[in-house]
C-alpha cells in the first residue's frame, strides 16, 4: 500500500481546503499496523462492526459479538475473528469471496468512548486449519460455541474514531441464548418482514399479495408501516453523555 487515504478522499480535500488538516491526521494518527495501545483494546472489546463490498460494490455492514478478545489479535500486521453458525446467508464471506477489502470498527460505549478503525484485506479460513495455523486460539469463544471458520485480515490501516460524538451507554443484565435456533429467542419476525412485499411496486401497479404462514393474505402499503413491533432491540441502554 502506498500514502494513506484514497485518491476520492483526496480530491475532496483539495477542493474543500482540507488537505493540511487531513495530512496532519494521516501523519499523527493513522498507522499500517496495530500498535500495543491498540492492541490491548482489541482484546477488551464485545462487538465489532464488520464493512464488506461484493466485487460491483453492493455493500454489507453486519455486526459481530462475543465474550472480550473475541478478536484474536495474531500479530501486530494480523487479526482474526470468528463466524459462528448463523442464518446461512453469509452475506459478509460472500462479499469478502468476491472482494476481500474490509473495515472494521471497535467502539468502547462504555469506558472510555473511543473507537478503532482497522481496514485490511480478508481471506476466510475453515476452523480446523485456522487451529493448526494458530495454536494458541482459544478452544471456544462464546458460551461453548466452536467457530465454524474464521475471517483473518491483514491490517492496512489502523486509526482512531474519535468521541466526540460517541454515546454512553451502560451494559444492561440479559440472559442471551447463544446459538439458539428458536426463532423467538433470535428475536421472531421483529420487522414484520413475512407478510410484507419482498419489493415495491412500480408507480402505477397494485400492490402485491403476500401469502401469509396461515394462509391468509395481507395487502401491504410500505413504505409506512403499521406494526409496532415491541421488546428491547439490545442488551444496552443509552444514557446521557
Amino acid at each position: 500500500m502506498g500514502q494513506f487515504g484514497s485518491a476520492g478522499e483526496r480530491q475532496l480535500q483539495n477542493e474543500y481546503g482540507t488537505a493540511d488538516r487531513a495530512e496532519k491526521f494521516y501523519s499523527d494518527q493513522m498507522l499500517d499496523h496495530l500498535n500495543p495501545a491498540m492492541i490491548k483494546f482489541v482484546g477488551l472489546q464485545e462487538m465489532a462492526f464488520i464493512a464488506t463490498a461484493d466485487s460491483s460494490g453492493e455493500c454489507d455492514n453486519s455486526l459481530r459479538a462475543g465474550v472480550p478478545g473475541f478478536i484474536h489479535v495474531i500479530d501486530p500486521k494480523t487479526i482474526a475473528y470468528p463466524e459462528y453458525r448463523g442464518n446461512g446467508v453469509m452475506a459478509s464471506l460472500g462479499n469478502i469471496l468476491e472482494n476481500p477489502h474490509v473495515g472494521i470498527i471497535l467502539v468502547d460505549f462504555v469506558q472510555d468512548l473511543i473507537g478503532l478503525h482497522i481496514n485490511g484485506s480478508a481471506r476466510i479460513v475453515e476452523d480446523d486449519a485456522m487451529r493448526a495455523e494458530v495454536p494458541d486460539l482459544p478452544p471456544n469463544h462464546s458460551k461453548g460455541r466452536t467457530p465454524e471458520r474464521w475471517v483473518v485480515v491483514e491490517v492496512e490501516e489502523a486509526y482512531i474514531h474519535c468521541r466526540k460524538h460517541i454515546p454512553r451507554m451502560v451494559p444492561a443484565p440479559l440472559d442471551r441464548e447463544w446459538g439458539t435456533d428458536d426463532v423467538k429467542r433470535k428475536g421472531g419476525d421483529y420487522f414484520d418482514a413475512k407478510k410484507t412485499a419482498r419489493r415495491t411496486a412500480p408507480e402505477g401497479e397494485p400492490l402485491a399479495e403476500k401469502t401469509t404462514a396461515r394462509g391468509k393474505h395481507a395487502r401491504v402499503s410500505s413504505p409506512d408501516f403499521d406494526a409496532q413491533p415491541v421488546g428491547t432491540s439490545g442488551n444496552y441502554r443509552t444514557t446521557g453523555s
